[in-house]
């Protein structure tokens, strides 16, 4: 069985690398918006929040992501906008359940807002995915974290005031 975990965290990797290669003065501008959304958590040692963006004939494609960690635990938070987002709200949006001795994967609705949320038991680690809009996505990934915790922790974050920030 595919891992879609690691998959999603793939396709997010491989797209964030690709927007490494370029960016304009206005798409450096359309990251910064979400920076502040990148919250400070307590008792977390969060790195200072950074983004990219990518334009070109007809896309774009933006970024912002920040890093925590407590310990062990380790968190990895994205807010994505473009292309490389579609996948995720896709996967959201499907409705799909999935549940293995050692994993599963459950889509619900939280606070108005579609939200899949992936869990491996044996490492506690997962993604929470929220879809914001057709082609934009809150990505919450952590590891050493019980899912109750990380999903606590991922509402800290504004879903809505994100969403709003879309707009800009």
């Amino acid at each position: 069985m595919i891992d879609r975990r690691s998959a999603i965290i793939a396709a997010v990797g491989f797209s964030a690398a690709w927007m490494l290669t370029s960016s304009s003065t206005r798409a450096q501008q359309s990251f910064q918006r979400f920076l502040p959304l990148l919250v400070d958590l307590p008792g977390w040692e969060g790195n200072k929040p950074d983004g990219m963006a990518m334009e070109t004939a007809g896309h774009s494609m933006v970024a912002a992501t920040r890093e925590y960690e407590r310990g062990d635990a380790r968190l990895n938070v994205q807010i994505l906008v473009g292309p490389a987002a579609q996948g995720g709200v896709a996967t959201i949006t499907s409705g799909m359940k999935v549940e293995t001795s050692e994993a599963r994967m459950s889509t619900s609705t939280i606070d108005g807002l579609q939200v899949a949320i992936t869990f491996t038991k044996t490492d506690k680690s997962g993604v929470i995915l929220v879809a914001l809009g057709p082609s934009a996505l809150f990505s919450f990934s952590f590891n050493d974290l019980s899912e109750e915790e990380a999903l606590a922790l991922a509402k800290r974050f504004n879903w809505k005031g994100i969403q709003a920030a879309l707009g800009k």
